[in-house]
């Protein structure tokens, strides 16, 4: 563990102009990824910023006839509220999928949003990984890459990214509001959110330094059937394989989006136009242009398996 300072604050707009005031501070509020991150020196924050004491834990209606939800609602709550489970069944199924009660409990909902990779050479600090150091090279290219991507990579990063909930706000079109050091706030659309490796696979998010996620906001609730799948290797406490989560109307139409393949939730909204015909042709869409390795090949038909299961249990 390397030293580092630490202070709490008591607004949203202390700890932004904390954050730009201190370089290679972070955010806490659960801890539930950052520790460990810590504790293995793969980040290093030279100081951290307590944000447990500014609110933003609540889950309000919009005006729109959506909700607001705070970035510091924990996951347990986020899951069993009633608006939520009533009005955004997919979305309580994908929190309620990750981890265990007890992490749910700490973890929250900007936390999840913002964890990083479990690809195991990012955690591997004796290994190269442009994620961890840029430039270094990436080890899981030509290594063991089961769980890793098989779409969206770059030749600097085949990571993928590790989170269930994430999946259900891409497929509902989240927003996600912020505030930076100078006040200045905005709402960076889900789709836009997580970044694509590219050059730069160290920027896992949009987000400036020292931006604070202050809330997440969801439209007006979809209606029709919610269904999220998640296949991992073990029943619990597992990352997933391939996850789906859709909202499926009687007509057939609906949406999709797929975890576990990518570096970001990934939604081909194109592909949803074939939802009627069944899961192969929007599989077929979702994963046009994969590069799968020989250690997760599978992925491609597991997608189209688990795709055609939800299909099946929204059509009852």
């Amino acid at each position: 563990m390397r030293p580092f300072t630490y202070e709490r604050v008591t607004s949203p707009q202390e700890a932004a102009a904390a954050a730009a005031r201190v370089q290679g501070a972070r955010f806490i509020a659960g801890g539930t990824n950052l520790l460990d991150l810590m504790k293995l020196e793969i980040e290093a924050p030279t100081h951290l910023i307590d944000v447990n004491g500014i609110g933003l834990d609540t889950i309000e209606a919009t005006s729109e006839g959506g909700l607001r939800i705070g970035a510091l609602a924990r996951n347990t709550a986020l899951a069993a509220d009633k608006r939520v489970r009533k009005d955004y069944g997919v979305l309580s199924r994908a929190v309620l999928a990750g981890a265990s009660g007890q992490l749910r409990n700490k973890a929250t909902t900007a936390g999840n949003l913002l964890q990083r990779t479990r690809c195991p050479y990012f955690y591997d600090t004796r290994q190269p990984c442009n994620k961890r150091q840029p430039g270094s090279g990436c080890a899981a290219i030509g290594g063991y890459s089961r769980q890793l991507a098989v779409i969206g990579s770059s030749e600097a990063c085949i990571a993928t990214y590790p989170g269930d909930m994430a999946v259900a706000m891409r497929l509902l079109d989240a927003g996600v509001e912020t505030v930076k050091g100078d006040g200045a706030t905005r709402t960076i659309p889900i789709a836009e959110f997580h970044r694509l490796p590219g050059d730069t696979p160290q920027l896992d998010t949009a987000l400036q330094p020292g931006e604070l996620i202050t809330a997440v906001t969801l439209p007006p609730p979809l209606g029709g059937r919610h269904v999220y799948h998640k296949v991992r290797d073990r029943a619990s406490y597992a990352f997933a394989l391939v996850s789906v989560a859709a909202v499926i109307q009687r007509d057939g139409s609906g949406r999709v989006a797929v975890g576990g393949i990518a570096p970001r939730p990934w939604r081909v909204e194109a592909a949803e136009a074939d939802l009627p015909r069944g899961a192969k042709p929007v599989a077929s869409g979702l994963l046009a242009g994969a590069k799968p390795t020989r250690d997760n090949a599978f992925k491609v038909p597991l997608v189209e398996r688990t795709l055609a299961a939800v299909i099946a249990e929204a059509r009852g």
